[in-house]
């Protein structure tokens, strides 16, 4: 017990001294670097014993030090660049530059992507319609979402439109239709079975897509619980001939505006940099995300020369500001540290890919680098490594290892490369099951049992087998409708 009461003793006589520093130590660390650097930039207006450390860098804006994180790498004959400060880098590693330059940006020589309203009023506009027929079809078209669905009620729409008489319901769907037979065919539906519905033209003509006719209208729940016993039974027909009319309705689109949205991409600065030097794997710090603070000397001289009782809050400043120097140091020393540690588990990776991915746990990487498993934890968390395979956060490369045949070990991220290989190298017709992919993976050695396989391919966002084939399918058919459209507008165009 008198042990106990010493330690608490001991632990209340440190706290007020040790505490403040490591709490502000261990909340820098686990910053992303985006954050990171508003904190240092508060505590730059805040504190007036910090100031910004100039360099060289800063003043030569002509000095070329951008790269490209997904370029060959270079050779022995020396290293890859660090990126200058005014790039950030995307999630694939390419740069983006932050600055207007006089050949311009990357993205500038980009062809920007039409948005699905601005595709529909196209066509709008060469039609032969009243100037209030143009206006309504034009708010509806304004009105769809991402997915080219309506979902605002059609009086709304005709509010929105600020027409005067007010529009009535006849006229309002009239619009709806003339939207509805724009391409892509089934944008502005009010529900999945109406978008599939406004699409059965593109299956051919026949018992098919009869069959398909019904099934949207009187049966789609069927449809969803893929029950085509219960559709043939329910539609007097032949199995194969219900099954047909629903792998025509799986080829439709159920988003027809889903390739007119941008994609989100977000954006990072990645905390560390592999390069190749002289045939060498080596990681360096980002130096667009090392901020140069230091103590201004001269204040700090001068309060030295002043200080009094009265001066205490000049005193609280001074020691804050020597922590976060000291803690912004220890910061990157940290990050370098466990990123060199991670790419020397990890050279096969650089070379190989996915597939060469080895385990890793947070216990190694600490032992190495001598600090805990959480220090490590929250060094891998919101901090990205740029390599010439992309750009990764840290915590992508550690993972438990799967038992093989062998008595060794296989990492997940290597089985998941595995597997999306595999599926990209199936035949078309007979896609790979989730039980043959395991079996697969058992007979080269790994044990990966099916629900594994099913979630490692979730996680790539890999498709069933069946839809796989399905879409195959469907762009397959899609091809001669495409050339012969191309044909018939090369002909016109002529």
């Amino acid at each position: 017990m008198h042990s106990l009461t010493l330690h608490a003793s001991a632990t209340t006589m440190l706290h007020p001294t040790l505490a403040p520093r490591l709490q502000q130590a261990v909340r820098l660390l686990q910053m992303s670097s985006l954050d990171f650097a508003q904190a240092i930039r508060d505590a730059l207006q805040r504190n007036p014993f910090l100031e910004q450390e100039e360099s060289a860098a800063d003043n030569d804006t002509n000095t070329d030090l951008g790269t490209d994180a997904g370029a060959e790498p270079l050779g022995d004959e020396g290293a890859q660049p660090l990126p200058s400060h005014a790039e950030t880098w995307g999630v694939q590693g390419l740069p983006r530059t932050g600055h207007a330059d006089v050949d311009g940006s990357l993205s500038d020589t980009l062809a920007a992507r039409p948005s699905l309203a601005s595709h529909l009023l196209g066509q709008l506009r060469v039609l032969p319609l009243s100037g209030r027929d143009l206006t309504l079809a034009a708010a509806v078209a304004e009105s769809l979402d991402e997915d080219g669905y309506l979902r605002a009620p059609l009086h709304e729409v005709g509010d929105a439109a600020r027409l005067s008489p007010a529009a009535d319901p006849e006229e309002l769907q009239i619009a709806l239709r003339l939207v509805q037979a724009l391409e892509p065919a089934g944008v502005g539906a009010r529900s999945v079975a109406e978008c599939l519905q406004l699409q059965l033209q593109a299956i051919p003509a026949g018992p098919a897509r009869e069959t398909a006719a019904v099934i949207l209208g009187h049966h789609l729940e069927l449809l969803a619980s893929r029950d085509l016993r219960a559709l043939a039974r329910r539609l007097g027909q032949a199995p194969a001939a219900v099954e047909a009319a629903c792998a025509a309705i799986r080829r439709l689109d159920p988003r027809p505006g889903w390739r007119f949205s941008e994609p989100a991409v977000q954006y990072v600065t990645p905390d560390v940099i592999v390069r190749r030097i002289r045939g060498q794997w080596a990681a360096t710090l980002n130096e667009a995300v090392v901020p140069r603070v230091r103590l201004n000397r001269s204040y700090v001289a001068l309060f030295q020369q002043h200080r009094g009782a009265q001066h205490l809050e000049l005193g609280t400043h001074l020691q804050e500001a020597r922590w976060t120097v000291r803690n912004v140091e220890q910061r990157f020393a940290t990050i370098l540290g466990v990123a060199q540690a991670i790419l020397r588990r990890q050279q096969h990776f650089l070379a190989y890919g996915a597939m060469a991915m080895k385990p890793l746990a947070l216990r190694e990487i600490a032992d190495e680098v001598g600090v805990h498993e959480s220090t490590v934890s929250r060094v891998t968390n919101n901090k990205f490594m740029a390599t010439p395979c992309g750009v990764f956060e840290l915590k992508y490369f550690f993972s438990r290892g799967l038992a093989t045949a062998s008595g060794g070990e296989c990492s997940p991220t290597a089985v998941r490369g595995l597997i999306q290989e595999m599926i990209g190298g199936e035949p078309p017709e007979q896609p790979l099951s989730d039980v043959e992919i395991a079996r697969q993976l058992t007979a080269q050695g790994l044990r990966v049992a099916r629900r594994t396989v099913t979630k490692y391919r979730q996680l790539l966002k890999i498709e069933v087998a069946e839809r796989r084939r399905d879409l195959r399918a469907g762009r397959a058919a899609a091809q001669p409708a495409a050339a012969e459209g191309q044909a018939k507008g090369g002909a016109h165009g002529c």
